[in-house]
């Protein structure tokens, strides 16, 4: 009997993803797959709370070291003081406004004027030397100018947080135009897709990670634009608070404004990540 007449016993017990009827090794499966995602979801969480902790420790011990810092129970008083008076209330609504407004309103307009010129020739080469020329120019250096031309009010600093998240957001937006894969507009244009098709099945959904790490960029510019211009004109604000705060050297109030942003700021910053992951859900991730 020769080997190509063994066959295997029907008793011999077959390997677990064996293809029946033959001797084929039994085919490999994907090790971990949701689990081990899971895995590590909890594992960056675990690691997250770590380094509050770990921040906030370091914060405690060097304010009793000797640091002019206000401890983290000084810092918590200080902001239920400012809660139950109602002035924390006031200000984080102004400043949480202005930004808001000025950062919807900044991507609102970037995202159609980047695929404008990242699509058409045209368009890049009238917009982008103008786009490039600001983007060198930070917003507050404008803020002088926007104050005499459009007084002392929310205008100049909506403007300046606009100004801030358009030109991060805009950049960002054409560089994922411009970036997207020829092979796949290539591929759609054999198959008979038209410009329109192309540009709403293939180039949209290729420049979405872009445009959301451009928005990501000019949610931290906006914030940092706001405290600024609040130092200079506002009547109420977080920023305007600190300022406020340090004239009387209320050390406490400025630390309450300083963690109110900061913790706003990574709000805002994780449901843009939490849009990221549903727009995003066909990229393949490590």
């Amino acid at each position: 009997m020769t080997a190509s007449t063994v066959r295997p016993s029907p008793d011999r017990p077959r390997a677990a993803g064996a293809v029946p009827g033959t001797g084929d090794p039994p085919t490999p499966r994907a090790a971990g797959g949701p689990r081990r995602r899971a895995s590590r979801r909890t594992t960056v969480r675990v690691l997250n709370v770590v380094s509050i902790v770990g921040g906030i420790a370091i914060w405690w011990v060097l304010a009793l070291a000797g640091f002019q810092f206000p401890t983290p129970p000084e810092v918590v008083s200080k902001a239920v003081e400012l809660w139950q008076a109602g002035t924390l209330t006031q200000d984080v609504l102004a400043s949480l406004g202005r930004v808001l407004t000025g950062f919807l309103l900044g991507s609102a307009l970037a995202i159609p004027v980047g695929f404008l010129m990242g699509w058409y020739s045209v368009a890049r080469g009238l917009l982008e030397p103008w786009i490039q020329f600001f983007r060198t120019i930070p917003p507050l250096a404008l803020l002088p100018l926007v104050l005499v031309l459009l007084g002392i009010g929310e205008l100049p600093k909506v403007f300046v947080i606009f100004l801030a998240a358009f030109l991060a957001c805009v950049i960002s937006t054409y560089q994922g135009v411009v970036s997207v894969d020829r092979t796949l507009i290539n591929a759609a244009t054999v198959l008979g897709a038209k410009d329109g098709t192309i540009f709403a099945r293939v180039v949209v959904p290729a420049s979405t990670p872009f445009i959301l790490v451009g928005m990501r960029v000019g949610l931290g510019s906006s914030w940092a634009t706001l405290v600024a211009a609040e130092l200079l004109a506002a009547q109420a604000g977080l920023g305007y608070r600190m300022q406020q705060a340090q004239l009387y050297y209320d050390l406490a109030t400025i630390f309450v404004g300083i963690v109110v942003i900061g913790i706003l700021g990574l709000v805002m910053d994780r449901l843009l990540l939490l849009a990221e992951s549903k727009l995003t859900g066909w990229q393949e991730r490590r």
